[in-house]
């Protein structure tokens, strides 16, 4: 969305390759909540444990963006309103506002970044993965596209990455314009950031209410309950205009959705391993492709998020450097905030419904993976687990 020089353009190819590390940092980190736990029970607890830090996190660095950043989105909207759209002299302005926002979103990423690179040493360093004499590294190979083609066909894993697809692509697509629509149609410039932060903590609280709603009554119907909360609240957002208090209420109700799609479909996950190890016995040691399909699935929604909201408002005529838009581009950033991510999570609710794992058949797993001995984490040796 930003006016980029010739030498910002050259090293986009360079931004791009720094994606590959990540997703060969996220892929085994994910793949190890496998093997955290014995049971069931013990692997859902450590996936809620994992990802109540990892929403934390997000707070944290979201909370480290925001306060870089906001008070020059608030400087921008300021310079505006001041200048009353007046051509001579706010065009500099604006366009030195606009600058010291990107040098403050590099400063934002060098941070961020810094500590991203802390963790994978953190996580390099602290945790041993060792092979237990049940599933030893290596015991059984298929070939890549064999191993491939295998688990594309298990019915229970792909409804779960339709489904996942479909409700991470409706929260990421609300999240990457919220700051342009809390700016010029929210009426709320200079807030974003806060709502953000608001949105975060509610999350991150809301993770072990979730956590027992889903031993309570079922995964499913905790995704069902979880995803529909945050339906009202996009409609609410996109009605009401310069309400702070109505934004912050909205967005913590946001944030209960947000937890659920942070914990359940990744809780759920094994599950679908679980009940894939078990038609497919002589298939071992491929949790590396359920995982990876699944962070790639979650990135490529991100992409598409972005790409959707960047050409969408590029047709309806958005200009960085306006400082009042047209009411096809208002009309523009009200359908992304709300209809389309709204339609994208009653297709999610509706390909969860047909996820086949509910309550009946985990018991059922849970019971022939202990009479088999074969249940993740439960070997002969303590070493068999990482730690």
């Amino acid at each position: 969305m930003w006016q980029t020089n010739p030498l910002d353009r050259r090293i986009h190819p360079f931004r791009s390759r720094l994606l590959l590390p990540a997703l060969c940092y996220h892929v085994p980190y994910s793949s190890l909540t496998m093997f955290l736990g014995g049971n069931q029970r013990e692997r859902d607890s450590a996936t809620a444990y994992r990802m109540s830090v990892e929403v934390l996190n997000t707070l944290v660095g979201s909370g480290i963006q925001g306060q870089i950043v906001g008070s020059h989105h608030a400087s921008m909207q300021q310079n505006c309103d001041t200048e009353n759209g007046t051509l001579a002299n706010g065009t500099s302005l604006l366009t030195d506002t606009l600058e010291n926002t990107r040098r403050s979103y590099m400063v934002a990423a060098t941070v961020l970044g810094s500590l991203y690179c802390l963790s994978c040493l953190v996580l390099f360093f602290g945790v041993k993965e060792q092979p237990g004499p049940l599933s030893p590294l290596g015991k059984t190979r298929l070939p890549f596209f064999r191993s491939l083609r295998v688990i594309l066909s298990h019915r229970s894993y792909v409804w779960l990455l339709c489904g996942f697809l479909c409700a991470s692509l409706a929260f990421q697509l609300a999240q990457g314009i919220f700051a342009f629509f809390c700016t010029h149609a929210a009426g709320l410039p200079g807030s974003f950031q806060h709502l953000v932060l608001i949105m975060l903590v509610v999350a991150c609280l809301s993770i072990p209410v979730w956590q027992w709603f889903l031993v309570r009554f079922g995964k499913k119907t905790a995704v069902f309950v979880g995803l529909s909360l945050i339906i009202p609240a996009l409609i609410v957002i996109t009605l009401v205009t310069h309400n702070f208090l109505v934004f912050a209420f909205m967005v913590a109700l946001a944030g209960c959705s947000l937890s659920v799609l942070y914990l359940l479909p990744w809780s759920m996950l094994p599950d679908a391993v679980d009940d894939f190890k078990l038609r497919n016995p002589t298939c071992l040691n491929l949790e590396a492709f359920f995982y990876s399909f699944y962070v790639f699935f979650n990135k490529f929604a991100g992409g598409l998020s972005l790409g959707v909201s960047t050409m969408s408002l590029h047709f309806a005529g958005y200009n960085v450097k306006d400082c009042t838009h047209n009411q096809q581009v208002i009309l523009t950033l009200r359908i992304l905030m709300a209809p389309i991510p709204i339609a994208l999570l009653l297709t999610s609710m509706a390909l969860f419904c047909s996820y086949p794992i509910n309550e009946e058949r985990r018991k059922e797993m849970r019971i022939q993976m202990e009479a088999s001995g074969s249940h993740p984490g439960q070997t002969e040796s303590p070493d068999s687990n990482a730690t």
